[in-house]
C-alpha cells in the first residue's frame, strides 16, 4: 500500500438495537487514528439484513456518537463524494460484483432451498457448505449450465457462494498481531448474496470499502475467522493492491475474563453494557446505558480508550485530545481486556473532579428538578463546587447535597441522644444568640467564634461538632461543617439549630 494513501477508517455498525460498548470502543479506536493521521473517519451503516432491522437504531447511533464527541466527517447525515452511507442504499452496485466472481470461476449459483439445507444439518450436525460437499448440493458446479441457465431464466431463487481454494494457506499481517495465516480447508463457501438480492456482509463490506477508499480496518477480533473471505474477495475482484490494513482488536471481556461481555452479564452484575439507554421496540424494555447511569462522555470515553491499550506510562487518566496524541496501534494488546465496572466508576469520579462547575450545571438542574426544587444558579453552583469531590455519578449530588436545599427530616439520634444533656441544649440556645448578631457571614470566622466558644465552655470538641453537624445535615456525612454554614446562610443555620434542638431534647 502506497505510504501516500489517505488514512480514511469507518465505524460500521449494524441499527439492529443497543450500542455494546466494545461498539463504541470500535468507533473510538477508528476516530483517533483517523484524527491523528489527519484522515477521515466515517459511519457507514451496514443495514442489508432488513430482517434484523429496527427503527430508531441509527438514530440511537447518531446519538451515541455524538454523545462521546466521535464525530464523523462522512455519514448518512452528514454527505461525502463516497455516498451513499447506508448499504441498503447501495443495493444495485453488489450484484454486478458477485456475477463477475461467478464469471471468473471464484463463485456460483447455490439453488438450494432452506429446508434442504437444515435437512443437511440433521443428517451433519457439524454442516457447512464447503469444498467437502458442494458437489452434492444444488449449485451451478453440480447441475450443467444448461440446468443452471434454466432454473436462471425460471426464476429460481438461489444465493451466491463463494467458491474456496482447497488445500492453500492465506496469510496477511494484521496491525496489531502481526502475520495471520488460515488452512483455506478449514473456510466454508459463505453466501455473498443472498436470495432477497441484498449482499451479505461479507460481500458487501469489502465492495463498500474499495468504494469508500477505505485504508485501515479497526474491528473485533470477533470478525478474524472472516478475514480470509475478505482477503480473497479483495484478490478475486481484481483490487489486491488497494486492500486496506487489517487491525482486530482484542475482545471486551467478562469480569471474570470467562469469555466476551454480554448484555446478560450486566444485567445479572448489575451494570450497563450500552452506551445509552435502549428501549426494546417490541418488548418495551429499557436497557440501562452509561450515559443514563450517570457517566459522563469523557469518563466513558477514557475508561474505553485505556480498554486494551495504554501508552506504556502509569497514566491513566486521558483526555480526548491526549488520546489522539499518544494513541499507537502498536500498544493495542493481542489478549482480550477485562471489563471492570468499579474502574469505571472510578474514572466518573475522577472526571467529575477534573469538570467544572459550570459544565455539569446543566445536569445538577435535572437532578433537582426530579426532585421539585428550584434554587438560584450561584447558589447551586457553590454547592456542587463544595460536593463535587464525594460524586462517584452526577445522580450522588442529591444523596451528597440535598439538604442544602431542604431541611433535614429525620436526624441521626442515635449518635446524639446516648451523650445530650441540657448542657449542650444551653450552648446551642447561646450560640443561636450570637450567631443572630453576626455581620460578616464567613465560614472562618464562623468556625474560630464556635471553637472559642467551644473551649470557654469546658466541653470537648467531637462533643458538639458532631450534633451541629447532624442539626444542619440530619447525619454525619456532608463536606466540612462551616463550609455547609456559610452556604446555608445565617437565618437557614439558626431555624435548623432551633428545630433540631426540640428533637434532641424530646
Amino acid at each position: 500500500m502506497s505510504s501516500e494513501r489517505r488514512v480514511r477508517v469507518r465505524f460500521a455498525p449494524s441499527p439492529t438495537g443497543g450500542l455494546h460498548l466494545g461498539g463504541v470502543r470500535t468507533a473510538l479506536f477508528n476516530f483517533l487514528y483517523a484524527r491523528q493521521h489527519q484522515g477521515d473517519f466515517i459511519l457507514r451503516v451496514e443495514d442489508t439484513d432488513q430482517t434484523r432491522f429496527v427503527p430508531g437504531a441509527e438514530e440511537y447511533i447518531n446519538e451515541c456518537l455524538a454523545w462521546c464527541g466521535l464525530t464523523p466527517d462522512e455519514s448518512p447525515l452528514k454527505g461525502g463524494q463516497y455516498g451513499p452511507y447506508r448499504q441498503s442504499e447501495r443495493k444495485p452496485t453488489y450484484r454486478k460484483y458477485a456475477e463477475q466472481l461467478i464469471k471468473n470461476g471464484y463463485a456460483y449459483y447455490a439453488f438450494d432451498t432452506a429446508e434442504e439445507l437444515e435437512e443437511q444439518r440433521k443428517l451433519q450436525p457439524n454442516f457447512r457448505y464447503s469444498h467437502e460437499n458442494r458437489l452434492q448440493l444444488r449449485n451451478s458446479l453440480s447441475l450443467s449450465e444448461t440446468e443452471t441457465q434454466q432454473l436462471l431464466e425460471a426464476g429460481t431463487p438461489h444465493t451466491i457462494r463463494i467458491k474456496i481454494p482447497t488445500d492453500e494457506t492465506l496469510s496477511f499481517t494484521d496491525m496489531i498481531r502481526g502475520k495471520v495465516a488460515f488452512d483455506t480447508n478449514l473456510v466454508d463457501d459463505k453466501v455473498l448474496l443472498k436470495a432477497d438480492g441484498m449482499p451479505t456482509y461479507h460481500l458487501a463490506v469489502v465492495v463498500d470499502d474499495k468504494a469508500m477508499e477505505i485504508s485501515h480496518v479497526f474491528r473485533g477480533e470477533e470478525w478474524l475467522p472472516s478475514a480470509p473471505i475478505h482477503v480473497l474477495l479483495w484478490e478475486y475482484l481484481g483490487w489486491g493492491d488497494s486492500m486496506p490494513q487489517w487491525a482486530h482488536l482484542p475482545l471486551i471481556l467478562k469480569p471474570d475474563g470467562n469469555g466476551k461481555l454480554s448484555k446478560r452479564d450486566g444485567d445479572r452484575l448489575g451494570f450497563p453494557v450500552y452506551a445509552m439507554n435502549w428501549t426494546d421496540a417490541k418488548s418495551g424494555d429499557t436497557t440501562k446505558g452509561f450515559r443514563e447511569m450517570g457517566f459522563l462522555p469523557e469518563a466513558f470515553v477514557n475508561m474505553l480508550g485505556v480498554l486494551g491499550w495504554n501508552d506504556g506510562t502509569e497514566q491513566e487518566l486521558f483526555s480526548l485530545e491526549e488520546l489522539i496524541q499518544k494513541f499507537s496501534v502498536d500498544r493495542i494488546s493481542k489478549a482480550g481486556a477485562k471489563f471492570d465496572f468499579e474502574k469505571a466508576k472510578w474514572f466518573n469520579h475522577e472526571w467529575i473532579k477534573r469538570s467544572s462547575s459550570d459544565s455539569l450545571l446543566p445536569q445538577i438542574k435535572e437532578v433537582l428538578a426530579h426532585h421539585q426544587v428550584v434554587a438560584e444558579e450561584g447558589y447551586v453552583n457553590r454547592v456542587l463546587a463544595a460536593v463535587k469531590e464525594r460524586l462517584t455519578f452526577v445522580e450522588d449530588f442529591w444523596t451528597q447535597a440535598s439538604f442544602f436545599f431542604v431541611q433535614p427530616v429525620e436526624y441521626d439520634l442515635n449518635a446524639v441522644k446516648p451523650k445530650w444533656s441540657a448542657e449542650k441544649t444551653v450552648f446551642f440556645e447561646n450560640m443561636m444568640t450570637s450567631f443572630e448578631g453576626f455581620t460578616e457571614w464567613k465560614a472562618a470566622e464562623l468556625e474560630s467564634f464556635f471553637k472559642e466558644a467551644i473551649q470557654n465552655s469546658g466541653m470537648k470538641m467531637g462533643e458538639l461538632m458532631m450534633p451541629f453537624r447532624i442539626m444542619l445535615v440530619g447525619g454525619k456525612f456532608g463536606p466540612d461543617v462551616f463550609q455547609i454554614v456559610e452556604l446555608l446562610g445565617q437565618g437557614e443555620v439558626i431555624e435548623r439549630i432551633k428545630k433540631a434542638l426540640q428533637e434532641f431534647d424530646a
